[in-house]
């Protein structure tokens, strides 16, 4: 049997096969790696005991920097896993709160609280599976 070196390997390989475009970056809520562009980049702000987590949408804060998908339960496996600390080595748990808001504001459509379609009453049956 005879072995293929690497170019033969990739010339079998079909044209349009899907490639890794970009940098990719590994999330700190679900470990999982993924395109740098569809993670929100998380950087701490302040010194001492007053840390903060400041959203990054534009990627231009100075300093080291975290990625998460922009999603409510990454974030909240990252803060269960204490993984912003460490991620972006800063002795402590830096305050989420910044974060948190930025995350529900991007999540939760606008004008609703709790994440139901505007204008139905929760005793309507309208939009629900029979």
């Amino acid at each position: 049997m005879a072995r293929r070196s690497r170019a033969g390997a990739a010339a079998d390989e079909s044209p349009g096969a899907p490639t890794q475009a970009g940098p990719v970056r590994t999330c700190v809520g679900c470990r999982q790696r993924t395109p740098m562009q569809d993670l929100l980049r998380v950087v701490v702000r302040g010194a001492g005991s007053e840390l903060t987590l400041q959203p990054d949408p534009l990627r231009r804060l100075s300093g080291r920097g975290a990625h998460l998908h922009p999603d409510l339960a990454c974030f909240a496996l990252a803060e269960r896993r204490r993984a912003f600390g460490r991620a972006l080595r800063v002795p402590g748990v830096p305050d989420a709160g910044p974060l948190a808001e930025h995350l529900r504001a991007v999540t939760v459509p606008r004008g609703t609280t709790d994440g139901a379609a505007p204008g139905a009453s929760p005793d309507s049956k309208v939009g629900r599976p029979t």
